[in-house]
């Protein structure tokens, strides 16, 4: 078993996770400046709206986790803070992460959309990082495996899956893998096949939530509504839907934009 503190200096410990999320947002940040000067953006926009979309989509991630485990946290409100253990909701902190750069993008009165398409290959590149945060605290999981399954998976992997006398599923592993897939798509999309402003945006919504729906139905710890509903399935279902219309839509326009300026020029 890994231990999920890397350095201990007295009373200061640094956390495994805490630095795999922190590698996140840096490369994440990087990106995204490299990405918007090829836009066309400037780039301090950039490092400006990440400062306020991290510890906003921090806190919410928390919060949203915490809002559907409250049983968990109410006799030990402390624990709330302890962020370092894990608990940390990926819809929680897109949310908090949209709501701040929503906030900085219409102050500065920037292009939403075309914002949007630069930053979304930096947020799920660091999600497919930040899972290896949930390897390290043998948290999102999935159900048991069988020993001979798990001998396709290199020894530290599975070492670290061997939880309780018993081995699951690294489902922290397969989201990564697709979250990284999903990355390689929406970058080559960026450069080689964007029509329109929102492309990127409504192919992430679509992408990711199509890998999270499945992925989750396999995992041991997801936050239930009445029991029985999983939270990120109904979200989502509700992505896909949303983002295939939105799809749709600004599709359609952008062709009808281009068939009127063909028009024009003739």
């Amino acid at each position: 078993m890994i231990d999920p503190i890397a350095i201990a200096i007295g009373p200061l410990k640094i956390h495994w996770y805490g630095i795999i999320m922190g590698l996140a947002f840096f490369l994440g940040t990087y990106l995204a400046r490299y990405n918007s000067r090829r836009s066309g953006i400037d780039a301090d926009h950039i490092l400006n709206m990440v400062v306020l979309i991290i510890p906003a989509a921090i806190i919410c991630a928390r919060l949203y986790y915490v809002t559907f485990e409250w049983d968990q946290y109410k006799t030990n409100p402390m624990d709330i803070i302890a962020v370092w253990k894990g608990g940390l909701a990926i819809h929680g902190g897109l949310i908090g992460g949209v709501l701040a750069g929503t906030w900085y993008i219409r102050k500065h009165s920037l292009p939403f959309l075309k914002l949007a398409d630069v930053m979304m290959p930096s947020v799920i590149l660091g999600q497919a990082i930040g899972r290896w945060g949930n390897f390290i605290n043998q948290e999102a999981h999935g159900g048991p495996a069988t020993a001979e399954f798990m001998e396709k998976f290199p020894a530290f992997i599975r070492d670290q899956m061997y939880i309780g006398g018993q081995y699951y599923h690294p489902t922290f592993l397969y989201e990564s893998m697709w979250n990284l897939v999903v990355f390689a798509v929406l970058m080559i999309m960026l450069y080689r096949f964007k029509k329109f402003d929102g492309q990127i945006l409504f192919s992430y919504m679509i992408l990711y939530s199509i890998g999270r729906f499945f992925i989750e139905g396999m995992r041991t710890d997801s936050l239930l509504i009445a029991d029985t509903l999983r939270v990120a399935q109904l979200v989502s279902l509700t992505l896909v839907a949303l983002g295939l219309i939105l799809m749709l839509i600004f599709a359609r326009k952008s062709k009808q934009s281009r068939n009127e300026s063909h028009n024009t020029m003739e």
